[in-house]
């Protein structure tokens, strides 16, 4: 008989995101309540917020984006609020790498940015999106070797903000081609405990989501 996940089981994994554009500072606040209430892995918020978390809320750990969520930004740019949101207080980092360089056959260069915010993030975490809604199958595949090659510590289905997220023919891909090392996140349309589970016993070792809260909590998640 398979155990059933407990909330903490979950919540131990799930990056608390809110990321939304007019998210106000009494929001921010809300999300970093919540996240060292219900102990989740992280909370992940715009940049502009982190200096300002990170001195009210000692204990928390934050999460915070690179180049998001289109990630065009040119590779200094985003090496620039890297050293940023560091120097600021962020733990974790979720970079979006160039998606025209992919569909370019571009990959030296987005190797290239994959690792050099690596060695700004240093022993803290880096997670790549990789926006798999926009991607083929062999597309997904070579990005899977470059973050692997990169020393990334996770590969990242989606943004949350396009055409698709997180889907598990992409969990189940991502296993057969990145590194041992590598760990997996799943962000993106994640609204149910079922979802969460499913993911989460698929491999993935974070989920990116608002709603992990409300759902367990009883309530309808609404996604991020």
């Amino acid at each position: 008989m398979i155990q059933q996940m407990t909330d903490q089981d979950i919540l131990s994994r799930v990056d608390h995101t809110l990321l939304k554009a007019i998210a106000s500072w009494e929001d921010i606040k809300v999300i970093a309540e919540q996240g060292l209430a219900y102990k989740t892995a992280s909370i992940c918020i715009p940049p502009s917020h982190v200096k300002q978390v990170s001195q009210a809320f000692k204990d928390l750990n934050i999460c915070t984006v690179i180049g998001f969520p289109l990630g065009y930004n040119v590779k200094e740019v985003k090496m620039k609020e890297a050293e940023q949101a560091l120097a600021s207080g962020a733990s974790e980092l979720d970079m979006v790498i160039n998606l025209g360089h992919v569909k370019s056959g571009n990959f030296d260069a987005v190797l290239d940015e994959i690792s050099s915010l690596k060695k700004i993030t240093g022993g803290k975490i880096l997670k790549v999106i990789i926006e798999t809604c926009y991607l083929t199958g062999e597309e997904k595949i070579r990005l899977c070797n470059i973050v692997s090659e990169a020393g990334a510590d996770f590969i990242k289905t989606s943004t949350g903000f396009g055409s698709a997220g997180a889907v598990m023919e992409d969990i189940i891909l991502f296993k057969e081609h990145i590194a041992p090392n590598v760990k997996i996140k799943a962000a993106g349309g994640i609204k149910t405990r079922e979802d969460m589970e499913a993911f989460i016993s698929a491999g993935c070792s974070r989920l990116g989501t608002s709603s992990a809260i409300s759902i367990l909590e009883g309530n309808k998640g609404q996604g991020y």
